[in-house]
């Protein structure tokens, strides 16, 4: 019996590179990163893609049947950039739920320009609070791993009323305020660390556990960049508290 003829190689180069094309075709292709200006400093602002066009941000999609519609604001920490949360598909996760997400570059990370006002505490809280108001971003929630804690709790602390939700991350800065703050904030929070993070998750923990309306997610496995180590765990215990959120 003759065996099966066999093709010559260049032949088999050819349809290999055919495939390859038409994969490519085939795929989404990512919006470039939407480049907001605040007074003379640059912020690199990434919007969330649709699930049902990939080439058009968030914000031109109708809102759900929802009383009102969360847009989800990710910060994030020293080693990373906003394009994180888009290669961990944590923006597709998001708008494919019906939220609008953006996330930002902080001053001095990825394109953003370093800024002088983030030299101060009163500064940061007012520079997250400028972006959020010429975003037109409402029905916050804030979402604030690491050193992105910097900003986010002088916010909190100052300006809690605009936030309908905190999932902070093992930030840094926590130390700053007393737990008579942190105690008359009513802001719905979720907790989420890493349980081999000993250092700052546990640090933060010491205070955070006074705000009165929180809850925790302990992700097993993971350090202190939890969302990392355990992506599908993090994504579920995020949506889970922007549903019962909405």
């Amino acid at each position: 019996m003759q065996g099966t003829p066999k093709l010559p190689k260049g032949v088999l180069l050819a349809l290999g590179l055919l495939v390859t094309i038409l994969l490519y075709l085939g795929l989404p292709s990512l919006p470039p990163p939407l480049t907001w200006t605040w007074e003379s400093n640059n912020v690199t602002v990434l919007a969330g893609l649709t699930h049902s066009n990939s080439s058009v941000f968030y914000r031109e999609v109708q809102p759900l049947h929802k009383p009102h519609r969360i847009e989800v604001v990710l910060l994030h920490g020293k080693a990373f950039t906003s394009h994180l949360w888009q290669q961990l598909g944590t923006l597709e996760k998001l708008s494919q739920r019906g939220y609008r997400a953006i996330a930002l570059d902080l001053p001095g990370f990825g394109n953003s320009f370093p800024s002088p006002v983030a030299d101060t505490e009163v500064g940061r809280a007012n520079l997250l609070h400028q972006i959020l108001q010429d975003l037109e971003v409402k029905n916050v929630v804030l979402v604030s791993p690491s050193l992105s804690g910097l900003y986010s709790l002088p916010f909190l602390m100052r300006a809690h009323q605009q936030l309908c939700g905190f999932v902070p991350i093992a930030p840094t800065f926590t130390k700053k305020y007393t737990p008579k703050q942190f105690s008359a904030i009513q802001t719905p929070t979720l907790i989420i660390y890493g349980a081999l993070d000993k250092g700052l998750a546990q640090e933060s923990l010491e205070k955070l556990r006074y705000l009165p309306n929180h809850s925790t997610v302990k992700l097993q496995g993971a350090g202190h960049a939890c969302y990392l180590h355990q992506p599908h765990d993090f994504h579920d215990a995020l949506l889970t508290f922007l549903d019962k959120l909405s």
